[in-house]
């Protein structure tokens, strides 16, 4: 199949291309970087010539949370333009577990929800895959608001998953039928964001002092269960404790 990835620089994007190009698929990358704009549209119907499926595993920089609904709405808009003009028979589209039961969190949250609201009124058939957070995020959250060693973080309850998981998913899905909102993807166990981000940071040998607060961007709304995964989710396999081993190497 010729699959392309949208965000395929990044994180998770990269991590889904080796999948997809390791089982012999033709992988096209679409990143501003290569010469694909996603705001603009430049370079976009060419990029698309020929594709059968689009994995959409875009983040977006750092900006207010109206520019960061902006940006995903237009990129999202764009894509599904472009994927309807050359013929693409699936959209398959990263999204977060437990969104849709909150009201707030971050502005990169609203901006996803954005995305699933579009896409489900496209005319491009679509997967929607909500994962839940990945095992890196923990110590990604803490550096939001990190200042002179100290950073608050919300003791948030996830069950987080491994990025080369979440992306081994994702090619797979890609190379299938459409199938509407797919089941929650999890990792194995339920973890305390601020217990992963303390690890995490041991790890890497940095002393940042953590101080636990529901008074940022994640607010009391997402305590409890909220971010965990539904009934029947898929479960990935990689712990916690083997990804902090892997960075540890």
């Amino acid at each position: 199949m010729r699959i392309a990835v949208a965000g395929a620089t990044g994180n998770i994007g990269a991590r889904t291309v080796a999948f997809l190009e390791r089982e012999g698929h033709a992988v096209v990358r679409i990143s501003r970087s290569l010469g694909v704009d996603l705001i603009t549209g430049q370079g976009l119907d060419a990029a698309l010539e020929g594709v059968d499926a689009v994995v959409d595993a875009i983040s977006s920089p750092p900006m207010s949370p109206a520019e960061t609904l902006n940006y995903f709405g237009t990129t999202t808009r764009n894509l599904l333009a472009a994927e309807e003009r050359g013929g693409v028979r699936h959209h398959v589209l990263l999204s977060i577990v437990g969104i849709h039961r909150i009201e707030g969190g971050t502005a990169h949250y609203s901006g996803k929800r954005e995305q699933e609201r579009l896409i489900e009124e496209g005319r491009v058939p679509w997967t929607i895959v909500p994962a839940t957070q990945f095992h890196d995020f923990a110590a990604l959250a803490a550096s939001w608001t990190e200042r002179d060693g100290v950073a608050t973080i919300a003791p948030l309850l996830v069950q987080p998953i491994a990025p080369d998981d979440i992306a081994h998913v994702l090619a797979e899905i890609a190379t299938g039928e459409p199938q509407g909102r797919y089941v929650d993807v999890a990792g194995p166990e339920p973890q305390d964001l601020v217990d992963m981000a303390r690890r995490t940071n041991d790890i890497l040998g940095r002393k940042v002092t953590l101080i636990p607060t529901w008074s940022g961007p994640f607010d009391e709304s997402m305590a409890g269960n909220a971010m965990l995964p539904g009934e029947n989710a898929r479960i990935a396999p990689t712990t916690f404790d083997q990804w902090l081993a892997a960075v540890a190497r």
